[in-house]
């Protein structure tokens, strides 16, 4: 495969979905993924793309065959994020089992066992929330297309 410049003659690999394609849009300095259709701004000089249509600020340069993230992450703010998510997931579990073992069931009675399976509900339950939000937060390539796919199986646009 020979090496190629970002031009807006030709379409490449989105670089949000990996599975749609980009192409310039008509008459704009800009490209279209049609699959997810999200907008993309260019800068042809540094071989760079912009995505506009989203709150995160993402930025790809184009290597010649596929696309390398250029965006600095702020490190604040993902350190921030992390440690929000560490905490969504293990706090509300660990109180519980605080209060559980500060009150614990009378042993053999029916339901010694609600204490063990209520923690276990609240943590994998955060998890799942806090996971669904790093993957909206980093934009997951694999997420993203499966988002696709959902709303247009339901037949939404």
């Amino acid at each position: 495969m020979e090496w190629r410049d970002l031009n807006y003659q030709e379409t490449y690999i989105c670089p949000v979905c990996r599975h749609g394609q980009i192409a310039a849009l008509t008459l704009m300095d800009a490209f279209a993924c049609a699959f997810c259709r999200h907008i993309f701004t260019s800068n042809l000089q540094e071989q760079l793309i912009h995505v506009e249509d989203s709150s995160q600020p993402m930025t790809w340069r184009w290597n010649g065959h596929n696309w390398k993230a250029a965006n600095q992450l702020d490190v604040d703010l993902t350190i921030v994020v992390w440690l929000v998510g560490l905490a969504l997931v293990l706090l509300p579990p660990a109180l519980i089992w605080l209060s559980s073992h500060t009150f614990p069931p009378m042993r053999g009675s029916t339901w010694a066992w609600f204490p063990t399976v209520w923690i276990s509900l609240t943590f994998g339950a955060h998890f799942t929330f806090v996971a669904w939000l790093l993957a909206e937060h980093y934009q997951v390539p694999v997420y993203i297309t499966s988002k696709i796919w959902l709303r247009e199986a339901l037949g939404r646009r």
